[in-house]
């Protein structure tokens, strides 16, 4: 693949891998303690940080004799901005919409007692 858009979407297609970019957004991680709560090898587990890591969400990195697993959030910015780019409505910004209500709900045109 190497459109980068492409690599990205295809490493989000795996819930495992999903889960894992979950798990990294409350800190970095070894990759032992990212390969625990899974029931697979920690052979495969690599496989998906490495699948992770080509597409550019992760970052590995030795500490001594520990691999660590960071986010990199900045890589699925691409994504979301094309996904964006399919959605129809606006954000409702709920403030407005309620100053709105009260404006027309108090003006004298919008008394149906007043006709």
């Amino acid at each position: 693949m190497s459109d980068p858009l492409d690599t990205v979407f295809a490493a989000l297609a795996d819930p495992t891998r999903r889960s894992i970019l979950t798990m990294l957004l409350e800190d970095d991680m070894a990759v032992t303690d990212v390969a625990e709560p899974f029931e697979m090898s920690l052979a495969a587990i690599s496989k998906h940080l490495m699948i992770l890591t080509r597409a550019g969400l992760i970052a590995q990195e030795k500490r001594g004799r520990v691999k660590w697993c960071k986010l990199q959030p900045d890589a699925m910015r691409s994504a979301s901005v094309w996904m964006q780019g399919f959605g129809q409505y606006e954000p409702v910004n709920l403030d407005a919409f309620e100053r709105f209500l009260e404006i027309e709900l108090d003006s004298p045109t919008a008394d149906p007692s007043s006709e």
